[in-house]
């Protein structure tokens, strides 16, 4: 039985996390639930699967949840996800919390963790440096939940690292990939993904095709691969989830349906895959499979991703915080859609790059870069 701590139990990965310990409770309990603000689906969480330990942001909320649930360790406000973040009744801990606030939970997690599944991008786009040495430094086992990585994880299981001569990381190419890309784009036609259904950041970052280039990062920094050996790729059908080419020329390939629980169930289970209710994927109706090279001119968040590797640690932070101020812009109206990019381009410029010791000295950087933005917009 393994114990399972859940950082972002209420969003999409949290509670597709819990339908896979509900489909297997032989092998799974959940102790440990960590929440924002969606206090009523918690409380559904914590009747169903009753964990020993819980968070949730509001003050209120978790005085709540002590009424209800008076055996119940309940956590709040910054001290209280500190301190459940440094639990050691977990055997595995599923970080799902959005934004750079999921860096300093699993900077945590990964000293009191025997292994980390890892589904928040910007850990590692921030943080990578300081969280791959993290994870050396007490050898816990990070995995990644993320559809891509979890396919180039799985074709180089067996395989030694420096035979990789490339890793082919697919993209839908989001709603703009054959249409012109103009200042009239509006945060509604944005946010159209042709794929996949997510948050208004993350749709706003694949249509700029930013989510793909912090997904490069997250590759540089997982697999220790240089930028130049990270190939994008756009396959639109979203069945190939990621490949792998070797110095032989052999290009291994990971395929299979479009559904989050298959990669986050083989994170959990690892190495064993788990049995599911999944329509499995008919080759037969694929009938073909198409892939496109991206043009890193129109996508100028891509290009300025590789850009950031090339400069540094700390020029990804920059990248991160000044992608989440734009974005944010742009569905308010304060910015159109391609000055999303020029203003990426611009806190890059302005940087100077630093080396980064801490946590701490990564979330001042996040800080200054997210309010030089807003003094600009």
């Amino acid at each position: 039985m393994k114990r399972v701590a859940i950082f972002g139990s209420t969003g999409s990965i949290g509670t597709t996390t819990l339908r896979i310990i509900r489909e297997n409770p032989k092998l799974f309990s959940a102790v440990t639930l960590v929440a924002g603000k969606n206090v009523d689906l918690l409380i559904e969480q914590i009747k169903e699967f009753h964990p020993r330990h819980v968070y949730i942001q509001s003050v209120s909320h978790a005085k709540k949840l002590e009424k209800m649930f008076p055996k119940l360790d309940v956590y709040t406000g910054d001290w209280g996800i500190e301190m459940i973040s440094k639990l050691e009744d977990a055997d595995i801990a599923v970080s799902a919390l959005v934004g750079i606030a999921g860096l300093k939970p699993t900077y945590n997690l990964l000293k009191h963790c025997k292994e980390v599944a890892l589904a928040n991008k910007e850990v590692l786009v921030t943080g990578g440096e300081l969280i791959m040495k993290r994870a050396r430094q007490y050898g816990t086992k990070l995995r990644t939940v993320d559809s891509e990585h979890s396919a180039i994880m799985q074709c180089l299981r067996g395989e030694k690292e420096n035979e990789i001569s490339k890793i082919l990381l697919t993209a839908s190419g989001g709603p703009f990939f054959d249409k012109e890309i103009t200042d009239a784009i509006t945060p509604k036609e944005a946010l159209n993904h042709p794929t996949w259904k997510m948050g208004p950041k993350v749709t706003i970052d694949s249509a700029t095709m930013m989510n793909k280039g912090f997904e490069v990062i997250e590759a540089h920094w997982l697999f220790g691969v240089p930028e130049s050996k990270i190939q994008v790729v756009v396959h639109r059908q979203s069945l190939v989830h990621s490949m792998v080419q070797f110095k032989d020329g052999t290009i291994m390939a990971n395929i299979g349906p479009k559904d989050m629980q298959i990669p986050i169930a083989y994170a959990l289970n690892y190495p064993t895959r788990l049995e599911n209710n999944i329509e499995p994927l008919d080759l037969f109706e694929v009938g073909t499979l198409k892939f496109e090279e991206p043009d890193l001119d129109k996508f100028e968040c891509l290009k300025l991703a590789y850009k950031a590797i090339s400069m540094g640690h700390s020029a990804q932070v920059v990248l991160n915080a000044a992608d989440e101020i734009a974005v944010q812009a742009f569905l308010e109206g304060a910015i159109n859609f391609t000055q999303i990019p020029k203003m990426i381009d611009w806190a890059l410029s302005n940087h100077i790059i630093r080396k980064l010791y801490t946590v701490n000295e990564i979330l001042d950087l996040d800080r200054t870069v997210r309010a030089e933005c807003l003094r600009r917009i």
